[in-house]
């Protein structure tokens, strides 16, 4: 009855999770602001979603582009950026099959017919455009020009929205490239186009079409940094942090209450239930981090084989998913500056209530407390790792776990 085929968890696939927690806000923010917003015609910024990995960044986009579709909106896969590829030949790709389901490509207009064109030529040559000097616009032109016109379509069809994902934002490594990104798509987002409104008056409106950056923090510098107020006047910025405990207890109350309906193997259903203790146990284990979650979830599922999760099988599951969860965090803190990890270290050896800017200075060794500002300041606004509160604490639970106890070991 629990097998590989039924198990509802799905860490680290890539997939939306069927046991889904938390992220109520970004959720809200999509159905509530983002999409009523746009599609009313009014300005709204493109959102950034950045944290470290395992934080559920792509899959929370790829929940509100699940969302988006079955509404019917035009969407573009997730579109990730390998290290070293030309984002330009990709994210032409997506906008070309954008205009094919906005049915521009059976346009017989010449401008929208030019404007295809010249996508297709960044999708075959994509930023190497610009060094040929070719005729034309540049390539981020011809992009925004696209999508206005994607644009265009989605107001005369009515109630839709053209949604682009671009997923490992971090890798895109050329500087030229990532600004000729942004402004094409900075430009569609805030192009407004006249439309006729009852009465016979012509207004001003914005274009229907949403954009989601997702990745690692380390963008905040490329993007933030280098482009200044304009990437900020165009995108919104959220680093996720930990998930709250609540939310994931919340997440497996259907198990507790009801059981998680699977086939029983012969044509009808049974259900799953979980000990009230064994949520709990995995509310604790995974510290926050949805991807530890689907582990623990995933692993207490494959410890047994009757209709009740129980405790005793969280702590099986648990042991065999613990060398997973320490190289999950450690993969963490490895990628991390020096100092960075200097700091988290030290704040790791204090007690909670002397983890200060100050303590935390002098056991790094620094004469003045100014010395590890900086730092520390990166670590809570960039990664989301700490919060400069009176004292400092860890907002990730997972790192804090590791560096402070013997966990993962129960």
């Amino acid at each position: 009855m629990r097998d590989a085929l039924d198990n509802p968890f799905s860490p680290g696939s890539d997939t939306i999770p069927e046991v889904w927690a938390g992220r109520a806000e970004q959720l809200s923010d999509w159905r509530d602001i983002v999409r009523p917003r746009r599609l009313a015609g009014l300005p709204e910024r493109g959102r950034t979603i950045l944290g470290e990995p395992g934080l559920g960044k792509s899959t929370l986009v790829r929940r509100i582009a699940q969302e988006a579709s079955r509404a019917g909106d035009w969407v573009t896969p997730q579109l990730r950026i390998p290290a070293g590829a030309d984002p330009l030949k990709l994210v032409a790709e997506a906008v070309l099959q954008l205009a094919a389901d906005a049915g521009l490509t059976v346009s017989r207009e010449k401008r929208i017919g030019d404007a295809i064109s010249r996508v297709q030529a960044v999708a075959v040559s994509g930023i190497s455009l610009t060094l040929r000097q070719s005729e034309g616009p540049e390539p981020y032109s011809a992009l925004t020009d696209l999508l206005v016109e994607v644009g265009v379509a989605a107001i005369a069809r009515g109630r839709t929205m053209a949604l682009i994902h671009i997923d490992e934002i971090q890798n895109i490594g050329d500087e030229k490239a990532l600004s000729q990104l942004l402004i094409a798509l900075g430009d569609a987002l805030t192009y407004a186009v006249e439309v006729a409104v009852p009465g016979g008056a012509r207004v001003s409106r914005s274009l229907p079409i949403a954009v989601y950056l997702t990745g690692l923090p380390d963008f905040e510098d490329m993007a933030g940094a280098r482009k200044g107020a304009t990437f900020a006047r165009r995108f919104k910025t959220t680093t996720l942090s930990a998930i709250a405990n609540d939310d994931l207890a919340e997440a497996l109350q259907e198990f507790v209450l009801e059981g998680w309906e699977v086939p029983d193997g012969n044509g009808g259903t049974a259900r799953v239930m979980m000990d009230p203790d064994a949520a709990s146990l995995i509310v604790d284990v995974c510290r926050g981090e949805p991807f530890l979650f689907q582990l623990a979830g995933e692993q207490a599922w494959y410890a047994g084989t009757n209709t009740t999760i129980t405790a005793d099988d969280v702590r099986r599951g648990w042991r065999g998913a613990q060398r997973e969860a320490t190289a999950h965090v450690e993969r963490i803190i490895e990628r991390l500056p020096a100092r960075e990890k200097q700091l988290l270290q030290a704040m790791a050896g204090l007690p909670a209530e002397q983890r200060t800017l100050t303590r935390i200075a002098e056991v790094m060794g620094f004469s003045k407390v100014t010395a590890a500002g900086p730092t520390a300041q990166r670590l809570d606004t960039v990664r989301g790792i700490i919060d400069r509160g009176k004292p400092y604490s860890f907002r990730h639970r997972a790192i804090e776990a590791y560096l402070t106890s013997e966990w993962p070991k129960l």
